[in-house]
């Protein structure tokens, strides 16, 4: 009779900005247990992120940023919902009883993207994530390698300090953030930037606004 798969619990442990690249990421630390003790010869997880706004509270500030996602505050009752971020596959090798994964999630500062706006509409406190997992485990049956998928229930939550996004954008935007444009829209700005001599960016935005 073929032995039962291994009974798999994740849990996430912490978060970090990821060592210095191209492109800012976060760097999450999973602990896999399997119970028994049970000997994993690898596993595929894949990581569905999402962010449940239902379950923190909001200052008047936090509601001012984060209008554009849920409306006026009278309506939160009905507009706040769950986003979702992002999607990842890790390969975890091969462990016995327990071991720790990294997950690296490319972050962007992308104002049309749900996520870019929820994180940078927080001032403080924490972000709450749901970390949803399905994948395959490979382990032996004897001596013969089985596979087995994991049950749909494996998920886990976790509070990310809204500090470590910030931190994060800070070291790769320092001191600014970043809008996405068309180009007809970029060549009318940069129109009117020569045509009045401005220096800057900032300049440019400044005028227009003084002038709104």
């Amino acid at each position: 009779m073929p032995s039962a798969p291994p009974e798999l619990s994740i849990e996430v442990e912490g978060v970090e900005p990821a060592a210095p690249a191209a492109v800012p990421a976060l760097d999450f630390t999973l602990t896999l247990r399997a119970a028994g003790g049970h000997e994993v010869r690898s596993l595929t997880l894949a990581t569905q992120i999402r962010i449940d706004a239902t379950r923190r509270g909001y200052g008047e500030r936090d509601k001012e940023r984060l209008a554009e996602l849920f409306g006026p505050p009278d309506e939160w009752s009905r507009n706040l919902s769950s986003l979702l971020w992002t999607q990842t596959v890790t390969q975890v090798p091969a462990f016995t009883a327990s071991t720790k994964a990294r997950i690296t999630v490319p972050c962007t500062y992308d104002f049309e993207v749900a996520a870019a706006k929820y994180f940078h509409g927080l001032e403080d406190g924490e972000a709450p994530l749901d970390f949803l997992f399905t994948g395959t485990v490979f382990y032996l049956d004897g001596d013969r390698l089985q596979a087995a998928h994991l049950p749909r229930r494996a998920e886990a939550a976790f509070s990310m300090p809204v500090r470590v996004w910030r931190e994060l954008m800070e070291r790769h935007f320092p001191g600014g953030a970043w809008v996405r444009l068309g180009r007809e829209e970029f060549d009318r700005l940069y129109a009117y930037k020569v045509r009045h001599t401005l220096p800057g960016w900032d300049d440019v935005i400044r005028s227009l606004l003084a002038k709104g």
